[in-house]
């Protein structure tokens, strides 16, 4: 029997060439019996670990061998495959690839002759000749002999068939140029697709690689679908026999195996004298005592004793100690920072400092995190501010170099919007003239061909904050590459293929809200004493709780979003715990799998509260036995369904990637039998299930709900005790949240807070408090909030005012040295109101007082006064939100009301004394458009007023039929019904009208669909 090996394949990780998934090409190689496979992508390893996992996962027995390769181009137009036999092999390939890839943009490389005279002298050679009549025969013939002498005796050439005419005349030429070089000749295949049917998907890709339509596209095509893997008997007829066996031959001496990669964390962490897991050990020690500093609880002492001894078992202590070192790092510089995830479980974690959740008050599980069963690396998360992780991020590359650190990729897919644009553009226009009949088949056509390429990788991009830091060159590992940002390199692999090979990397992430909260503390230190840190926030306090259950939680953590102020009124959170249920419930597992509103009834019905057998009662006893989150499910899934523990960790696996790569399906019979074996309902299982497919979505973990309800929690209460601060600290912390600015001013309005206007007499760049009337603080708009205003020249008038006060409009510009544009800009916004009568006049000085260049300062006096006529109120809002985009006196709709009241439109605080069901009219600025995934086509629509914020729905056909104004429209008069239970009140929408025209000038500064 012929055995055949194919050893130049690509897969779709040559992103727009190959048009076959890795798994695909190892399932067929397998089906087709072949002795090896070599995923040789060009200049990349980005798609190796997903074959290596597919070839693990093939039926037991099978013989299919993987090799690694890499498939490059030089600048001189030679060509060749790159095969690694040994680690040492893989390491020189890995070094290439990302030596090729660091001198060039990101998505290319260059690659020149002189990279291959050293350091390669582990790797096989696989020469691609040029077609005949391409290049002259001595350069053809030149490019063979030279990759003889840099590869002897690990070099061939590749003999490649496609059916393509003239194959006899190919195979004689490729036979002779490879006696005239000395180089053994093998049989290879140039495979771009696992089957012959990707035939038109890979010339789509083609089409769109080249920026061209498919008719465009010509001889840029393959002839015919033949580069695919073909069945061994077609080689067989193709090739001479020593081609196929010599194939053979050279699999035989590719022994790597993936598995084999070791990684090492940095060693310098550790003092002389101690090991990693004695310095671990008293750092811990030394953490829990800061904790605990009348006395560290026994339970405490017992579970860190157990993490400890496990972390050394399974030899993680260094990556403890680096994000630890990390963390510690960002606390010297007063950066606020808080570990999140499967870390919170831990009790290393919480006395190092990395997370702030006590894992002895949640009883939280510490396997979620680390388990000796699955071996698999930790995961430490921890979000920084967002406007300092710069600073962590260049810490980490200062600290260990370009050479051991480096982010992990991402892996950008095929969605149905891009994939229709690609496919659209490389389709073409029919021509006007084309038939019905024509349009139809290109429009059946191209659905065919948006499913086929979606899911499909477009292109590597950075991940958010995933770092890879090695103690050894990380190069030597897996390739590097730029980012699209500067001073940023990207590994590779995706976080996927990480946990995939048990490798390690640190999430530097960033948080938004940890900006806010920090320079919030700031300003009560500042102007309070107190709070000057989180540690000195009051736990479980009770009008902060009053606050979160009447809904009022606009510009807070998590909680702020439509769906989740309208869930607090019904679910009354009162305790910490019932914040960590508030965070987890509104995303997609809980809500797909129907678990919402039973957790609402049980919650205000204790007697409705039941389990659905003894076994889950200790699992769902938390949660009212219904289940919220993902530790839940898996727990459900070896106490109702027979699961094994490795098998629950599988199912968490798949329920993190089935959108991306599918596989759930043996999990769903597994479980629906499991729990029917054991007497559960087909229903309770189906529900089980749905959640499962939510947490595909985005779904939490306890642990990681704990985390972000500690920062829910105290930035509740610094609204609700600290307004002024907390919208200050919002305002300065921009762009972040789900709310604009003037949403947040508006908020901080109905919670009591001053807002005065931006002055150049006492505005800085950033948002201040100022006592106001009565000593309570108010928020001074800062200068940032001058739309288009350089923060240099801001900063130049600051050092200005503080020589001396200002006189004059023109003495500001004189010694700022401001532009005209910048005095406009600066009047525009009203802050030149108190250098001139009122805003018109601002800016007619503001005309006329730039500087001349190189003038002496300006003599006393002023210029006389042009009588212009002060702006009205509506004038002044108006100016207010085109300059600052919001208005520092009233709301617009104030203006209004009385031309509303008069049509008939209630306010938001109207609504909620009107009954459920009674016919209503409202009206507001469009604040948000959202069509959430789990809301089966409805849009969720938010209209401001002066007195909150009106919720209204719309059915998809309303939405569909009145798509213009919800789109368009700056100021919306909704008509339909009201909703008011709970104390939660919504508009159902029948007829929308687009009032823009009311408010002549205004912009519509909607967050739509986001």
């Amino acid at each position: 029997m012929t055995d055949y090996a194919e050893l130049h394949c690509l897969s779709n990780f040559s992103f727009l060439r190959g048009a076959s998934h890795p798994a695909e090409l190892v399932a067929r190689a397998h089906e087709l019996g072949y002795r090896a496979l070599a995923l040789t992508d060009e200049c990349s390893m980005a798609g190796v670990v997903r074959a290596w996992e597919a070839v693990r996962a093939l039926p037991a027995g099978s013989r299919l061998q993987l090799i690694v390769g890499a498939e490059f181009r030089c600048g001189d137009g030679l060509r060749f495959v790159l095969l690694a036999p040994d680690q040492r092999g893989y390491s020189q390939l890995c070094r290439l690839i990302t030596r090729a890839r660091r001198r060039a943009a990101k998505g290319r490389y260059e690659l020149a002759p002189a990279d291959l005279d050293d350091g390669l002298d582990a790797c096989l050679a696989l020469w691609l000749p040029p077609a005949a009549g391409t290049l002259a025969d001595g350069e053809v013939l030149a490019q063979g002999l030279r990759l003889r002498e840099r590869f002897a005796g690990r070099a061939w050439l590749a003999v490649e068939l496609h059916r393509s005419g003239g194959e006899r005349a190919r195979l004689a030429r490729c036979l002779e140029l490879a006696a005239q070089c000395a180089l053994p000749a093998v049989a290879a295949g140039d495979v771009h697709m696992h089957r012959r049917s990707r035939r038109r998907l890979q010339d789509l890709v083609t089409a769109i690689r080249h920026g061209c339509t498919l008719a465009e596209a010509g001889a840029r095509l393959f002839p015919n679908g033949e580069r695919h893997l073909r069945p061994v008997a077609t080689l067989a007829r193709l090739y001479p026999p020593e081609l196929l066996a010599a194939s053979i031959a050279i699999a035989e001496r590719c022994g790597f195996d993936l598995g084999e990669l070791h990684y090492e964390y940095p060693a310098e962490l550790v003092p002389a004298g101690r090991t990693a897991s004695e310095h671990l050990r008293a750092l811990s020690l030394a953490g829990a005592r800061t904790r605990w500093p009348e006395c560290v609880p026994p339970n405490v002492t017992a579970l860190l004793e157990k993490e400890l001894q496990l972390i050394a078992e399974l030899r993680y202590e260094h990556f403890f100690l680096t994000v630890h070192d990390v963390v510690a790092f960002a606390r010297a510089r007063g950066i606020l920072c808080q570990g999140r995830g499967s870390a919170a479980n831990s009790a290393v974690c919480y006395a190092l400092g990395i997370t702030e959740v006590d894992p002895a008050r949640m009883s939280l599980l510490f396997e979620r995190f680390i388990s000796r069963e699955r071996r698999e690396p930790p995961d430490i998360d921890v979000d920084f501010e967002h406007e300092r992780r710069e600073e962590v991020i260049q810490y980490i590359y200062a600290k260990y170099g370009r050479e051991r650190t480096a982010l992990a990729a991402t892996v950008i897919t095929y969605r149905s919007r891009s994939a229709r644009r690609d496919v659209a553009r490389a389709l073409g226009a029919l021509p006007g003239t084309a038939s019905a009949a024509a349009r139809a088949a290109q429009a059946e056509l191209a659905a065919q061909l948006v499913a086929e390429l979606r899911g499909f990788p477009r292109h590597l991009s950075q991940h958010v904050g995933g770092f890879v830091i090695s103690g050894e060159p990380l190069h030597e590992l897996v390739p590097i590459e730029n980012a699209a940002m500067p001073d940023r390199t990207v590994i590779q692999w995706d976080k996927d293929d990480l946990e995939t090979l048990g490798l390690l990397k640190v999430d530097v992430l960033a948080l938004g809200m940890l900006t806010a909260v920090r320079k919030a503390l700031g300003l009560t230190a500042r102007h309070r004493g107190w709070p000057k840190c989180v540690q000195d926030i009051p736990a479980e306090d009770r009008a902060t709780y009053d606050m979160i259950c009447r809904g009022e939680t606009v510009g807070v953590f998590q909680i702020e979003s439509r769906a989740q102020m309208s869930m607090l009124p019904r679910l009354k959170p009162r305790c910490f715990y019932d914040l960590v249920i508030e965070v987890a419930i509104i995303r997609p597992g809980p809500i797909q799998g129907g678990m919402v509103h039973p957790y609402l009834q049980r919650r205000a019905d204790p007697a409705a509260v039941s389990y659905p057998s003894p076994a889950l009662a200790e699992v769902l006893r938390r949660t009212l036995g219904v289940p919220i989150f993902q530790e839940q499910v898996m727990q459900i899934a070896v106490a109702a369904a027979n699961f094994t523990a490795g098998e629950a960790d599988q199912l968490r696996r798949s329920m993190a990637a089935w959108k991306r790569r599918g596989g759930l399906e043996p999990f769903r019979e597994r479980l629906l039998t499991g729990m029917a074996a054991n007497g559960y309902s087909t229903e309770f299982a189906e529900g089980i299930y749905r959640q499962i497919l939510g947490f595909g979505e985005y779904g939490f973990p306890e642990s990681h709900a704990a985390s972000f309800a500690l920062l829910t929690y105290v930035s509740c209460w610094l609204k609700r005790h600290e307004p002024a601060a907390f919208f200050a600290a919002l305002l300065n912390s921009q762009p972040m949240g789900f709310y604009q600015p003037a949403q947040l001013v508006q908020e901080a309005r109905r919670d009591g807070v001053g807002i005065l206007p931006p002055d150049v007499r006492s505005s800085d760049w950033d948002c201040t408090l100022e006592r106001g009337r009565g000593g309570a603080l108010a928020i001074r708009i800062g200068l940032r909030m001058v739309r288009s205003l350089p923060r240099v020249e801001a900063a130049r008038l600051v050092a200005a005012r503080t020589e001396r006060a200002f006189d004059s409009i023109a003495d500001l510009a004189q010694r700022a040295a401001l532009p005209r544009r910048s005095m406009r800009l600066l009047a525009g916004a009203g802050a030149l109101r108190a250098l001139s009568r009122h805003r018109h006049e601002a800016g007619w000085l503001a005309l006329g007082a730039e500087p001349p260049p190189g003038t002496l300062p300006l003599a006393a006096g002023r210029e006389p006064a042009v009588p212009l006529r002060a702006p009205d109120m509506a004038e002044e809002i108006m100016a207010d939100y085109r300059q600052l985009s919001l208005s520092t006196t009233l709301h617009p709709l104030a203006l209004l009301r009385g031309q509303l009241r008069e049509r008939g439109l209630a306010s938001n605080l109207e609504l909620r004394a009107l009954p459920d069901g009674a016919p209503v009219r409202v009206g507001g600025l469009v604040t948000h458009l959202q069509q959430p995934g789990t809301a089966s086509g409805v849009v969720f629509l938010s209209l401001e007023d002066e007195t909150g914020i009106v919720n209204v729905i719309l059915w998809p056909q309303v939405f569909e039929s009145q798509r213009e104004p919800a789109l368009v429209a700056s100021l919306l008069e909704v008509q339909g019904t009201l909703q008011n239970q709970h104390g939660v009140a919504h508009v159902v929408a029948r007829t929308l009208h687009d009032r823009s025209g009311w408010l002549e000038g205004m912009a519509r500064r909607s967050r739509d669909f986001r």
